[in-house]
């Protein structure tokens, strides 16, 4: 499970019918195009993230709402031992076809439930572009400090919160259908990530906000008119 974000509810971009789903529903059918769709948020994450997760090799990860796997697959290629989770029947599917997936562990479940892990089992705790589809902040970020080893880390991407302020949320036209679909999101805001992951004991080592800027307007024409905004929002947590 893990967001794209990048039209507005009002936009004269989106004037196709507009279809309300689940966030189960909505990923089963945005699998189909996630992996071949121009993603600014993903171009963002995939220049600022590697640098603050860091040498895998040897340690044990879980990547909590693995999509179609884009994450497990690489860490799996950098050495680690993954452990992937996600409720995505769709999202999964993709997975699966994808080189080296066969080294990942899998397990379908609901992250906005209880992780099924026994305490301190992951060096790392990984959470991409996942948190807009959850309420409870404090109760996910209680059950990742609870699997997180304490010499480990959580390291969590967030779809940044100011682009609700126009109206954006997780969205993708279907190809079949031409609708606007829309999987279920949380208005979410900055404090309801930061003090969720204060009053679940985790300690914040490291926060950042990432804008559109230049270059990735350049790589991306959907990502131009976004210019300057914040895009994505990156948090590492010490238990």
């Amino acid at each position: 499970m893990s967001p794209e974000r990048v039209e507005s509810e009002a936009s004269p971009e989106s004037s196709q019918p507009i279809e309300h789903l689940s966030t189960r529903e909505g990923y089963d059918r945005w699998a189909m195009i996630y992996d071949d769709e121009d993603n600014p948020l993903i171009m963002l994450e995939e220049r600022h993230l590697p640098g603050l997760l860091g040498d895998v090799h040897g340690l044990d990860v879980v990547d909590l709402g693995c999509g179609t796997g884009r994450h497990s697959v690489r860490l799996v290629a950098a050495g680690a031992r993954v452990t992937a989770v996600d409720f995505s029947d769709g999202m999964v599917a993709k997975a699966r076809r994808k080189p080296g997936w066969e080294q990942v562990q899998f397990i379908l479940h609901d992250l906005t439930r209880g992780l099924p892990f026994p305490d301190c089992s992951f060096d790392r705790v990984l959470s991409c572009l996942v948190l807009d589809h959850v309420g409870d902040q404090t109760a996910f970020f209680a059950e990742c400090r609870r699997i997180c080893r304490p010499d480990g880390f959580v390291l969590v991407s967030i779809f940044h919160p100011a682009l609700m302020l126009r109206g954006i949320q997780a969205r993708f036209i279907d190809p079949v259908t031409g609708r606007d679909v829309r999987p279920a999101s949380q208005r979410n805001q900055v404090a309801d990530y930061v003090m969720g992951a204060l009053r679940s004991g985790l300690t914040l080592e490291h926060m950042t906000e990432h804008a559109v800027d230049e270059e990735i307007a350049t790589r991306s024409p959907r990502a131009a008119k976004y210019q300057g905004w914040p895009l994505l929002l990156l948090m590492r947590l010490r238990p």
